[in-house]
């Protein structure tokens, strides 16, 4: 049977003091997978996923993912081992996901945007046991994955560039195994999924949700939206990423319906997909949602299929809702608030609210706990700021293999999201700050510790705060603001050109400020909040 990790203790989340592990799915099996089954055994020629010309039905799903999961089961890959995946939107992205829940084992998607330093990081601390990678990335697969300590199996998914890589098997060949001979349930508490996420630390935490957290929030969000097998879903964002994952492809999988993925994402693609096969929902981070419309001859596309646009991460101005609404004339701007902990979408802004409420992210959806907390870790009254907090089921079962960040998050029994937020006197959320600096730049976190981490490892450093700064097209980019060690001297190309090598390209600060000193408060803290301003 599946185990949660090793040196974890699954928070308290309810009034009445219960776990996830306490839940009325305790005695039966809450595996993924077994959504999986269901539809498939009711409507086993219905389509799961659509990738360009090929298409796969949940039958075929069902039958492609076991004998995948045999693959991996014959190269080592036991209950409670975690499946590293590095691969571009695919069917095969879907298929590894079931396989390794088949197996009572974890999947990890892992952002591809990584640097190879980040991603060996990654493998490492979650101590995988398999590796999955898309063969257009396999240079940065290679690069991570080559002589780690821990036993890997490797496992190439060939794309016409790339048919072999010596020292990987081949996912067709996984797929060529029998199917497996016996699935195992999984409890309510045992992690389906392993996502790492920026933290504050300077290191990523890898983040637990369960088979529960994940039932709960397709639960949530049907309810909320009230999708059924009819509903076309459009994943044009990337998998590794719960927007296009959470927001959009497992609440189609969770009601038997059929999600479009699209590899990577493409505005003009977009548009000609949303005519052509009438999709109904679509997750875009708000540059995404600029990029199409940005597009030539928009206006003129029938989109009028579009019901539902869920978006989030930046408050969007009334001109930018008034050109949506054009382009989009059937869609409900559903603008949301969520995070990786919560298998993201915890609230969302009601359709009738849209102008009235100008600027929230809406109510929390159902099976949701939220308030907003001051220092002190008392609720404040409606209209002053503190720290939103959130408890319910679909809130993650904590850090991977970090007891004490995971104490820390549910200090007070409720999970600290590290946002400062107001709710008014109808029980509308606003979202005013971030305690956790985080920098929003493209739909993408990044976490300000992370960049500075990096910037320290140059000798000429002495001091460096890194804060995001507006971006027209990406929201924010990072910008470092850098003290040099007196009697040195580096240029902001040599501080860029440093971070080149270790970081992913988003992460990348865009401009390098020299400063004599960072500004700091009385205790020593340095105060972001004044560089961005300056910024």
């Amino acid at each position: 049977m599946p185990v949660s990790a090793p040196g974890t203790t699954s928070p308290t989340w309810s009034s009445a003091e219960t776990t996830p592990a306490d839940t009325p799915s305790t005695g039966g099996d809450l595996s993924w997978v077994a959504v999986l089954e269901h539809h498939a055994h009711r409507f086993p020629d219905h389509v799961i996923a659509r990738c360009g010309d090929r298409s796969v039905t949940y039958a075929e799903m069902v039958d492609w993912s076991s004998r995948v999961a045999t693959g991996l089961a014959e190269r080592g890959v036991v209950a409670g081992d975690v499946v590293g995946l590095l691969s571009y939107n695919s069917a095969e992205f879907l298929a590894t996901i079931f396989a390794a829940n088949s197996l009572g084992a974890t999947a990890m998607p892992v952002n591809w945007r990584l640097a190879a330093p980040e991603l060996r990081y990654l493998l490492e601390h979650s101590g995988a046991r398999a590796f999955v990678c898309d063969g257009e990335l396999i240079e940065l697969g290679e690069a991570a994955s080559s002589g780690l300590d821990q036993p890997l199996a490797r496992v190439v998914v060939p794309t016409p560039e790339t048919q072999e890589a010596p020292g990987w098997d081949l996912f067709e060949d996984l797929a060529a195994s029998p199917p497996l001979a016996e699935r195992l349930p999984a409890r309510a508490d045992d992690v389906h999924r392993l996502m790492y996420t920026s933290g504050t630390t300077g290191r990523p935490k890898g983040v637990m949700i369960t088979h529960a957290n994940l039932a709960w929030k397709n639960t949530a969000h049907v309810a909320e939206f009230g999708f059924t097998s009819a509903d076309i879903g459009l994943a044009c964002g990337p998998l590794y990423h719960v927007g296009a994952l959470d927001l959009v492809t497992t609440t189609m999988i969770a009601v038997g319906a059929t999600t479009l993925i699209h590899r990577t994402f493409d505005a003009a693609a977009v548009i000609d997909e949303i005519e052509r096969s009438k999709v109904s929902l679509v997750w875009m981070a708000p540059a995404m949602l600029r990029a199409v419309l940005d597009e030539p001859g928009v206006d003129e596309r029938d989109l009028s299929s579009v019901r539902v646009i869920i978006a989030g991460g930046e408050k969007l101005p009334i001109p930018f809702i008034d050109r949506l609404e054009r382009t989009f004339p059937s869609a409900w701007l559903a603008d949301a608030y969520g995070l990786t902990e919560t298998v993201s979408g915890d609230t969302f802004l009601d359709r009738a609210n849209v102008r009235a409420k100008l600027g929230s992210v809406g109510r929390a959806c159902l099976y949701l706990d939220l308030e907003i907390w001051d220092e002190t870790g008392s609720p404040v009254p409606p209209g002053e700021k503190g720290e939103v907090v959130l408890r319910g089921p679909k809130v993650f079962a904590g850090y991977w293999r970090d007891p004490d960040a995971t104490a820390r998050a549910f200090a007070g029994g409720w999970f600290h999201t590290g946002d400062v937020g107001i709710e008014d006197d109808d029980g509308y959320v606003y979202i005013v700050d971030r305690l956790k600096d985080m920098i929003i730049s493209g739909g993408e976190n990044i976490a300000g510790s992370e960049v500075e981490r990096v910037l320290y490892e140059h000798p000429a450093v002495l001091e460096a705060a890194v804060v995001g700064r507006s971006h027209e097209r990406w929201g924010e980019v990072p910008v470092a603001h850098v003290v040099v060690r007196p009697g040195s001297e580096v240029s902001a190309d040599e501080l860029i050109e440093h971070c080149r090598g270790q970081l992913a390209k988003f992460k990348v600060p865009a401009a390098v400020e020299f400063l004599d000193a960072l500004p700091r408060n009385p205790s020593g803290k340095v105060l972001k909040r004044e560089l961005r301003a300056g910024s």
